[in-house]
């Protein structure tokens, strides 16, 4: 790739998947949250299983028939003229097959002026991406365990570059209906480049999740609790602003520690009146708020929260995300009940 778009992309691509994860792999984009749920929540959410068709891009286990003729619409906007949003939607084809989801998910970075490598302006250029999925989850008979997979063909148009490729998620959530308790995994983004941008083969951003929730029997709220990157243990980053430096001149990084980058893997959310037609959501990312504080000076970072509002055929979702003092993210989304 040309330096102008390498440059334009890594900077792009660290805003979206902000931290020590984040601008390692290509397709970056379909790590962004782009349900609001799921937003007001923290992120990665596996464990929700419910009629919310969003829910399976997220953890194709949770296709189930209550989803059935559901069609759910989400559009964010990120820093500048970057955009984003998803579709989803789920059928059930009959109760032997259950229920099969449909979803697109698209980023547009907008349009950049071109220059060379002597600071000369040339032509203005854009770029896109877009996933296609296909979902299907599976009841294992005699048991409280669901499992499922999404199959995704994604394209990726950078300037003059392009790329496509494939990937499989993998879901399994297991319901405690007794204690109301679900537990949830997922292998997400298994799969390699069909074709490159300029010859050079790149991963995709494979990620193991692990999660735990449940409803509290006396009080109408369901807590969330997320462990996310169970493939890399060390998520750690030393700020620089954290550095100190002694009496001789001597530089030594932040030392991040044990508990700190344990912390890093987790995404704690709560929903009050998850069943209701009125839900108020909660969300904390331990990750987002460490790597994106500024010392000495309170922003919030990783604090997300957010509410659905059910109108007889129609759910309306939002959520708003504290990322830094520059920027932060609004996201909106329709979920239509075309079964009732």
């Amino acid at each position: 790739m040309s330096q102008k778009l390498i440059f334009y992309y890594s900077l792009l691509i660290c805003s979206v998947s902000y931290g020590q994860i984040g601008g390692k792999h290509t397709y970056e984009f379909l790590n962004l949250i782009t349900s609001p749920r799921q937003a007001a929540l923290g992120g990665k959410t596996i464990t929700i299983y419910d009629e919310d068709v969003n829910q399976a891009l997220f953890n194709p286990a949770s296709i189930n028939m209550e989803m059935d003729n559901h069609l759910s619409l989400n559009y964010g906007n990120y820093y500048q003229e970057v955009t984003y949003g998803t579709a989803s939607y789920a059928y059930t084809y009959d109760q032997h097959l259950q229920t099969f989801q449909a979803g697109i998910n698209y980023i547009n970075y907008g349009k950049f002026d071109g220059y060379d490598e002597n600071g000369l302006e040339t032509s203005s250029f854009t770029g896109s991406e877009i996933a296609l999925s296909l979902g299907y989850a599976y009841n294992i008979p005699y048991t409280d365990i669901h499992i499922g997979a999404n199959a995704k063909l994604i394209q990726s148009s950078l300037e003059s570059y392009s790329s496509f490729g494939g990937a499989v998620d993998l879901g399994m959530v297991y319901i405690d209906e007794k204690n109301d308790v679900n537990w949830a995994l997922t292998l997400k983004n298994i799969g390699t480049q069909f074709t490159t941008y300029d010859g050079t083969a790149e991963q995709l951003p494979f990620e193991i999740i692990a999660g735990v929730s449940q409803e509290l029997e006396h009080v109408p709220l369901r807590w969330h609790l997320t462990v996310e990157n169970l493939q890399q243990w060390d998520l750690s980053f030393s700020n620089p602003e954290n550095s100190e430096t002694s009496l001789d001149g001597t530089t030594s990084e932040e030392k991040i520690s044990f508990f700190n980058n344990a912390l890093r893997h987790m995404i704690f959310g709560a929903e009050l009146f998850p069943k209701k037609a009125f839900n108020i959501r909660l969300g904390y990312n331990f990750r987002r708020g460490q790597e994106l504080q500024i010392q000495d000076q309170r922003n919030f970072s990783g604090l997300s929260l957010g509410f659905g509002l059910k109108l007889n055929k129609l759910k309306l979702n939002y959520s708003y995300s504290k990322y830094t003092l520059a920027g932060n993210t609004s996201l909106f989304g329709l979920v239509i009940n075309f079964g009732e």
